[in-house]
């Protein structure tokens, strides 16, 4: 949702901005948990050691929930 958000501001910042102004740059995506960026804490890696399984999609911990949150964005 927030890169969505951030694109449709884009958008409305480049149809309305001034002809001689440069343009704005398109928004990057937010990197999310547990999308192998490496962000994630090596405690949070212990505590779902039982979760991983062979294809398994598992939950963000705690701490890539809290990493994720407080990024600048």
């Amino acid at each position: 949702m927030v890169d969505h958000l951030a694109v449709a501001n884009w958008m409305f910042a480049t149809v309305n901005r001034d002809e001689d102004t440069d343009p704005a740059p398109y928004p990057e995506p937010l990197p999310r948990p547990g999308d192998g960026s490496g962000q994630t804490a090596p405690a949070a890696d212990a505590s779902v050691a039982g979760l991983s399984g062979a294809g398994e999609e598992r939950a963000a911990t705690p701490a890539e929930i809290v990493a994720f949150l407080s990024s600048p964005g």
